[in-house]
């Protein structure tokens, strides 16, 4: 993949009443926001219910078969029994990245006192660059900075361009 073609992310939101459609998605133009101010095109957005099976597949087939360079979540990371999201992607990823996920849970330390309860994860699949954001929308933008510093790198690195001796 050529490195000076724009990056491309898939925006998945989890939630089984979206999914249904009892209730409107207010994550995912909160992802859209992002991917934006990320500097990456955004190839496909899509709602999900609740089922760590579907989360790992669709995660896999924004990975491995529309080729993004990024997949963005939200939703799915808290302690309720269906909050399956972080062993989702568990299922999906080669390696985790845990600096990434427990920078969004510090950024989040100012904003609620309940930011240790957030499980998600980030990690690669491939080429892939995974990332688990709360379902709370407003949390999504709380924790944005910090996606903004090192995502960007991370993606360079995983198209084969930057600085190696920085990990």
């Amino acid at each position: 993949m050529a490195t000076d073609a724009p990056a491309r992310a898939a925006l998945l939101t989890v939630s089984t009443s979206r999914a249904a459609g009892e209730a409107e998605d207010l994550g995912g133009p909160r992802l859209r926001a992002l991917a934006g101010r990320l500097g990456v095109e955004v190839a496909g957005a899509e709602v999900v219910p609740d089922v760590r099976e579907r989360i790992a597949e669709r995660l896999r087939h924004w990975a491995d078969e529309e080729s993004c360079d990024l997949v963005l979540t939200s939703g799915g990371t808290g302690l309720a029994p269906s909050d399956v999201t972080p062993e989702a992607t568990r299922e999906a990823i080669d390696r985790e990245a845990p600096g990434i996920a427990e920078a969004l849970r510090d950024a989040s330390k100012p904003h609620t006192r309940l930011w240790m309860v957030s499980r998600g994860v980030a990690g690669t699949r491939g080429r892939t660059l995974i990332v688990n954001l709360p379902g709370n929308p407003g949390a999504i933008d709380e924790t944005a900075a910090v996606l903004e510093v090192a995502v960007p790198h991370a993606l360079r690195l995983l198209r084969g361009a930057g600085d190696h001796d920085s990990g």
